[in-house]
């Protein structure tokens, strides 16, 4: 019977010391729920929310200024004004995204799933899009200056009035895009 005593003694020492160490660490975490309490405005810059599941969540003026998002779930965000200057996105899904006003300039987003996505006036400057997924997205003047749509597929995508001015769109997926006033100005198609 006193080793089922002492048995329990160390287990529960065990899970005290557990316990401790991992509310020791979380001042120091930035963990992705922070936004979802704090919501619109945050500052989660350089935040690691790799594969985070932030699916519908509010993030609009939010500060991602290089955050790693890769692999993250945010279907449905509303990221409106959100800051995701040189944000690693790479492979998030920011299907049906609500990214206006969004400024990603030098943001990763190789093969992320954007279909649907709202980029309107959105800042891609010099952002990396290598075989992402633009199906049906709403780039209407946003600026793409200097971006990389190496093999994007940007079919059905509305792009009127965007500057694609020097951007790279080798391979990329043109089939009934709205490419009206849009600036192809030393653009590569080929």
């Amino acid at each position: 019977m006193w080793r089922m005593t002492r048995r329990k003694l160390i287990w529960t020492a065990l899970l005290i010391v557990a316990l401790a160490l991992v509310f020791a660490a979380v001042p120091f975490a930035r963990p992705y729920w922070v936004a979802k309490y704090r919501g619109e405005e945050a500052n989660l810059s350089g935040a690691l929310l790799y594969r985070a599941r932030l699916a519908g969540a509010n993030l609009g003026g939010a500060d991602l200024r290089g955050a790693n998002l890769r692999r993250a779930n945010l279907q449905g965000a509303d990221m409106r004004d959100a800051e995701l200057v040189f944000a690693h996105l790479q492979g998030t899904n920011l299907q049906r995204a609500y990214l206006r006003d969004a400024n990603l300039r030098g943001a990763n987003l190789r093969g992320a799933n954007l279909r649907g996505a709202n980029l309107y006036l959105a800042d891609l400057q010099n952002a990396n899009l290598e075989i992402a997924h633009l199906l049906g997205a709403d780039l209407q003047n946003a600026n793409l200056q200097g971006a990389n749509l190496w093999r994007a597929n940007l079919q059905d995508a509305n792009l009127m009035g965007a500057n694609l001015q020097g951007a790279n769109l080798k391979s990329a997926n043109l089939w009934q895009a709205n490419l009206w006033q849009a600036n192809l100005r030393e653009a590569t198609l080929q």
